[in-house]
């Protein structure tokens, strides 16, 4: 047997592969290896999951058993132990308290400050002994304890040593007595967690309360509170102890804020240069704690931020992932990643710091120039830290004062915006006062009613950030997932920067009106060629959709501007149809195109209706003349079929061809006529064979053509004229039943029996005789039992239909007057009865329902 195996390990050996393919081989197995012992460790896991579940399942309910384990406790020992030192220490504050500020007893204050303190003394002794024999919380109680009690030696010794002191110094005075002495006490006993946290809390009194006790200003009270921020920092950089630096981070934080926003408004409130750079002064400050702050933040290893506590359970590198032998990167690709992870609080810091150099300047040279400039002035100075940012800065700083310039141009294209707002939708009042007379200037036009209350710089503002924003896309530091929202926001900017200008320079109505058909036309040909205003911007993308949103709303605009006069009117729709159906025709297989012809629809409906209002002709008499704006959409759908266009145009025109019925219905004959007509555009449309479903609409607009113009007729006697087109009607049905029996009875019968059935109910239901409602009666019941018999849906429907309302019909006299001699009481009762039978059989009614439905639903 040792023979075969040599011998068939010679041949193995003399048969090798070459090194590097056994090398892949092995690499391989072993990797098959590692992988089936992750399986085997994962069954393991689940396996020894089910045995402890199993081991620790609980007795079922009943008398214990003799042998069961004892039931689980609802606290444990040591939660009930904090429990009893907590509440013990409480209660021994509350006791100090006490007797410090009530019960004085028969001691004087000396004596009692001197009891007090030699207890204080004992208190602050004890924790340590404790600690020495292993009793962490009751030392943690009784040290809670005594820093209870020096709060009252401070009162006490106010009391006795300096009654006649104000009382806001010595508050400051002795907070910040406290702080340090609770410091010095944490720092020495090192395993207690209350003092230290404590000292934090404390320290951020003495600065405040000793600015309130010189009485001083807002400005040096922003001062004692940046003194106070920057202890927090020091603390949060350099502090020691369970919890300290986190505490101190987290209370740096608001007074920092609070210190940034105090200091931002005495610059803004400032009234001239000299005012000025006294905050000015003080937000430099503030950035120079932020810098350093941010410098000195150090940055997160392997993805754990800085403030984790070390020696925290972190998962282990994961070596079974690489092959065996393979080093662990290590040197300078971990340092790189370490350098590429920013600290949220360096960022955070850095753009405090950004924000508060640019208050400082924007502040200091707000009063030199004209009021209109202010905020102009900030953006400048938010383009120029921009253009500031460099590769070479650290990370995290360069991340910081992006932001908080994008912030600053973000807030002053919001002030910009309101005139852009009022020159979008001031038009609208226009809708009211059509060809009116078209006003001097603009602003007339815009806001009658109030003076111009923006300034002229608004549109400065807004080609500012718009010039950012450009100038941040062909950077390639943000990503080119950045790159779309910075074009799109740089040509939406722009375009309402544009927009602005009339007003803000008090233009002419005509000159306005034809800067604003050119802000129509440039964004369009963008839209419908965007690869022109740069690369990297595909056709139908976002950057188009911008374009086109930004030409659809000055269209608008600019189309109810126009209604100020009747020559202006026809000027601006003419144009802009011109523009967007050339936009329509010249535009790719994208989405706008397709706007654009829906678009071009409107336009030429609203064409229509100012036609037909410059000829004062009646709104039934201009639906006639609307009407054949769907019908040229229609032949146009006709003609570009297949086209990403042909859609829209046919949904805007029955959408025109809506408006047209709207505007009939005033008038019943002209209503038939346009019913009529309607019905011959949807017709024409159902001859594609990719439009039949059309021929629908088709019948029901020409039956209810039939219906109106009967209706409009004063026609007494509707079934003269709606059975000579029920009898064919039924013919072509049965002998389309007969060629294709799979068809549908509503298809084949359905229209021929609506045609008679429904206007004779109608008439049946005004007919004081009783031969209609008896022949209608006999016709619908014989419908109804041919759609039985044959199991025809159509019949079966529409003829019970038709017999119920005639059946109510007859029976409503005698019903009114039955219930008219029962007494009130009964119709509630009979009701309440009704809906008691109906809930207890409910699920049998559920049942029949359902079974009247699967039967309706087998019929053809």
């Amino acid at each position: 047997m040792s023979r075969s195996v040599a011998a068939t390990t010679l041949v193995g050996m003399e048969n090798a592969p070459p090194p590097a393919e056994e090398l892949v081989i092995l690499d391989r197995e072993l990797g098959h290896l590692e992988a089936r012992r992750a399986q085997l460790l994962a069954r393991r896991a689940w396996l020894l999951g089910v045995m402890r579940q199993a081991a620790a399942a609980p007795y079922p309910p009943g008398p214990p058993h003799p042998f069961a384990p004892p039931a689980p406790k609802d606290a444990s020992p040591r939660g009930a132990q904090n429990v009893l030192l907590t509440l013990g220490g409480v209660l021994l504050t509350i006791a100090a308290v006490a007797f410090t500020l009530v019960s004085w007893g028969h001691l004087g204050i000396g004596g009692r400050s001197a009891v007090l303190a030699a207890v204080t003394a004992l208190a602050l002794a004890a924790p340590a002994v404790l600690l020495r024999r292993g009793l962490v919380s009751t030392a943690e109680s009784v040290a809670a304890l005594g820093l209870a009690l020096t709060v009252l030696d401070v009162y006490a010794l106010h009391r006795v040593a300096a009654p006649g002191t104000d009382a806001l110094a010595y508050a400051a005075g002795g907070s910040a007595a406290l702080a340090v002495l609770w410091a010095a006490y944490g720092l020495g006993l090192g395993r207690l967690r209350l003092p230290l946290p404590a000292a934090v809390i404390t320290a951020q009194f003495p600065f405040l309360l000793w600015a309130l006790a010189a009485d001083a200003g807002p400005l040096t009270l922003t001062w004692a509170l940046l003194a106070t921020a920057a202890l927090d920092v020091a603390v949060a950089l350099w502090g020691s102890g369970r919890g300290v630096r986190p505490l101190a981070c987290a209370l740096a934080w608001p007074a920092g804020a609070g210190t940034l926003l105090s200091a931002g408004a005495l610059s803004v409130a400032a009234g001239g240069f000299g005012e000025a750079v006294r905050p000015g002064v003080l937000l430099l400050a503030v950035a120079a704690l932020a810098v350093f702050a941010a410098r000195r933040t150090p940055a997160p290893r392997d993805g754990v931020a800085p403030e984790t506590v070390p020696g925290a359970d972190a998962p282990a590198p994961d070596r079974a992932a690489a092959p065996h032998g393979t080093p662990t990167p290590s040197g300078a690709p971990a340092a790189a990643s370490r350098a590429a992870t920013v600290s949220p609080h360096a960022v955070a810091a850095s753009a405090v710091a950004a924000l508060a150099v640019l208050a400082a300047v924007g502040g200091v040279l707000r009063p030199v120039v004209p009021g209109a400039w202010a905020v102009p002035v900030y953006v400048l100075c938010a383009v120029a830290m921009l253009a500031g940012v460099r590769p070479g800065l650290p990370r995290g700083m360069a991340l910081g004062a992006a932001g908080s310039s994008g912030a600053v141009l973000a807030l002053g294209a919001l002030w910009a915006l309101p005139p852009v707002a009022v020159a979008v939708l001031g038009p609208v009042r226009w809708a009211e006062r059509v060809w009116s007379g078209a006003p001097a200037g603009i602003r007339e036009a815009l806001s009658p009613e109030t003076s111009w209350p923006w300034p002229s710089t608004a549109p400065v503002v807004l080609l500012t950030v718009a010039a950012a924003l450009a100038a941040a896309r062909r950077r390639t530091s943000p990503g080119p997932a950045w790159r779309d929202p910075a074009a799109c926001g740089a040509l939406a900017l722009t375009w309402a920067a544009a927009y602005s200008v009339p007003a803000a320079l008090d233009l002419g109505h005509p000159v306005a009106l034809a800067l604003y058909v050119l802000l129509a036309a440039a964004p369009l040909a963008l839209a419908v060629r965007p690869t022109a205003a740069g690369a990297g911007l595909a056709p139908g993308g976002p950057f188009a959709l911008t374009a086109f949103g930004c030409a659809l709303a000055a269209a608008v605009s600019v189309s109810l501007l126009s209604l100020a006069s009747q020559a202006a009117t026809f000027a601006v729709l003419g144009v802009l149809l011109g523009l967007f159906a050339t936009a329509a025709v010249l535009g790719g297989g994208t989405v706008v195109p397709a706007a654009c012809a829906a678009a071009a629809v409107a336009l030429a409906t609203g064409l229509s209706g100012a036609c037909a209002a410059s000829l004062e002709l009646p709104a039934h008499r201009a639906a006639l003349l609307v009407l054949a704006v769907p019908a040229l959409a229609a032949v146009l759908a006709a003609r570009v079929r297949g086209h990403v266009t042909a859609l829209p145009l046919e949904v805007s025109g029955a959408v025109a061809a809506l408006v047209a019925l709207g505007l009939a219905t005033g008038d019943a004959p002209t209503l038939a006529l346009v019913l009529a007509l309607c019905g011959v555009i949807a017709a024409g449309t159902a001859v594609r064979s990719d439009r039949r479903p059309v021929g629908y609409a088709a019948a029901v607009l020409l039956v209810l053509a039939t219906w109106v113009r009967l209706g409009a007729s004063d026609v007494a006697t509707p079934e003269a004229y709606t059975l000579p087109v029920t009898v064919p009607a039924l013919v072509i049905g049965v002998l389309r039943r007969r060629r294709d029996p799979r068809a549908s009875s509503w298809t084949a019968y359905g229209p021929g029996l609506a045609a008679t059935l429904l206007p004779s109910v109608i008439a049946a239901w005004g007919d004081g005789h009783w031969l209609r409602p008896l022949l209608l009666g006999a016709a619908a019941l014989a419908v109804t039992l041919t759609g039985a018999r044959h199991r025809l849906q159509a019949l079966l429907v529409l003829g019970s239909t038709a017999l119920a309302l005639v059946a109510l019909h007859e029976l409503a006299p005698y019903v009114v007057q039955v219930v008219g001699a029962l007494p009130r009481w009964l119709p509630p009762a009979l009701a309440g009865l009704l809906l008691l039978a109906v809930g207890a059989t409910y699920e049998q009614r559920l049942r029949d329902a359902r079974r009247l439905r699967d039967t309706l639903g087998r019929m053809r």
